[in-house]
C-alpha cells in the first residue's frame, strides 16, 4: 500500500471516529457502568450474545439509513418482517415447496412491498410516513390472513441452521452476514454514483433534480432495498424462533430508527454515515443486554428506549438549528 493509500485510510478511520464521538463517547459510557454492574458483561459469551441480539436490527436499520439520508421514513418494516418470516414458514411446512424457492419467494415479497412504497412516494407524491403506514398493516393483515393467526412451527435442520447455525464454531451466521451488509452498503454509501445520489436527494432535492439526478428512480430503488434486508431479517428471525411468527417484528421498525437517530442521521435527510448507525444499534442492543443482565422487566425497557428515541431526537433538532445559525452568521459576516 503507498503512502497516499494509507493517509486516505487514517483520513477516513479519523473521520469515522471524529463524526462519531458523541455516540461512542455515550456507548463507552453505558459499557463502564454496566461492567460494574454485573460483572457478566464483558464476558466473550455476552458479547457475542449482543453481536447476534443486534443483527436483525442491523439488516433494518441499514435500510432505514438509507430511506432517511433520503429524506423519508420507513414503518413498514417491522410488518414485512413478520409477512416473510410467516410466509416462507409457510411455504416449506403447509404448502411443501422446497426451502430455497421458498425463501426467495420471501424475499421477492419483501421487495414487493419496498417497491410498491417507492411507486406510490415516487410517482404520486403521496408522503412516505402514510404509505409506509398504510403497508404496515397490509403487510401485517397478509402475515395474519395467510397463518390464521397461528405461528407455523418449522423442525428443517437446514433452515434453522440459516439463523443458529455457527462460522467455525464461534461465530454465529446471522453476525456474519450483519458484518458483510455492513461492509456492502458502506461501500454502496460512499463509493458509488448509486450512494451519491441518496445524498444528493436528501440533501437538496431542486438541486439533484437540475443536475439529472434520476430522483424517482432513486427513491424506488431505496425503498426497494428497504423492504428486501426487511424480509431477510424476517427470514432469519424464523428460523432462530424455529418458527414463523405473525406477531413477529412488532416495533421493529422503531428500534431501526432509533438506532439511525442515536448515530447521527439526520431525520431531515442528506446527512449521516452508515457507521453511526451501526454505532447507535450497538449502543441499543447494550442497553437491552444490560437491563436483561441487572433483571429489569422489558415494560421498563421499552420506556427506557422510548426517551432515548426522544432525547435524541431533541439533540438532532438542536444540532440542526445550530448549524443554521452558525451558517447564517457565516453569510453575514
Amino acid at each position: 500500500m503507498s503512502n497516499d493509500n494509507r493517509l486516505k485510510s487514517r483520513n477516513q478511520y479519523f473521520n469515522v471516529v471524529r463524526t462519531n464521538v458523541g455516540i461512542l463517547c455515550v456507548m463507552l459510557l453505558i459499557g463502564v457502568i454496566l461492567t460494574f454492574m454485573t460483572p457478566n458483561f464483558l464476558t466473550v459469551s455476552n458479547i457475542i450474545s449482543v453481536l447476534r441480539q443486534i443483527s436483525n436490527n442491523i439488516f433494518l436499520a441499514i435500510g432505514m439509513t438509507l430511506v432517511i439520508i433520503l429524506g423519508g421514513i420507513d414503518l413498514s418494516v417491522g410488518s414485512i418482517v413478520a409477512m416473510s418470516g410467516t410466509l416462507t414458514v409457510g411455504f416449506i411446512v403447509t404448502n411443501g415447496l422446497p426451502m430455497w424457492p421458498s425463501i426467495l419467494i420471501g424475499l421477492l415479497l419483501g421487495a414487493f412491498v419496498g417497491l410498491f412504497n417507492g411507486v406510490v412516494i415516487a410517482i404520486f407524491k403521496v408522503p412516505a410516513f402514510i404509505v409506509t403506514l398504510s403497508t404496515m398493516n397490509i403487510a401485517k393483515g397478509i402475515a395474519y390472513i395467510y397463518s390464521g393467526g397461528r405461528s407455523t412451527r418449522i423442525t428443517s435442520e437446514a433452515y434453522s441452521m440459516i439463523g443458529t447455525g455457527y462460522l467455525f464454531g464461534i461465530i454465529p451466521l446471522p453476525v456474519v452476514y450483519m458484518f458483510i451488509l455492513i461492509i456492502l452498503f458502506a461501500i454502496i454509501l460512499n463509493k458509488t454514483k448509486f450512494g451519491t445520489y441518496v445524498y444528493a436527494v436528501g440533501g437538496n432535492r431542486e438541486s439533484a433534480r437540475l443536475s439529472g439526478v434520476p430522483i424517482k428512480k432513486v427513491e424506488i430503488m431505496v425503498f426497494t432495498i428497504s423492504g428486501f434486508l426487511a424480509a431477510f431479517a424476517g427470514i432469519i428471525l424464523s428460523s432462530r424462533m424455529y418458527s414463523g411468527q405473525p406477531k413477529a417484528g412488532d416495533g421493529y421498525e422503531m428500534d431501526a430508527i432509533a438506532a439511525c437517530v442515536l448515530g447521527g442521521i439526520s431525520m431531515s435527510g442528506g446527512t449521516g454515515h452508515l457507521s453511526g448507525t451501526v454505532i447507535g444499534a450497538i449502543v441499543i442492543g447494550i442497553i437491552s443486554n444490560g437491563l436483561n443482565l441487572i433483571g429489569v422487566s422489558s415494560f421498563w425497557q421499552l420506556l427506557v428506549k422510548g426517551f432515548i428515541i426522544l432525547i435524541a431526537v431533541i439533540i438532532d433538532s438542536q444540532k440542526e438549528f445550530i448549524s443554521q445559525k452558525i451558517q447564517k452568521s457565516k453569510r453575514k459576516n
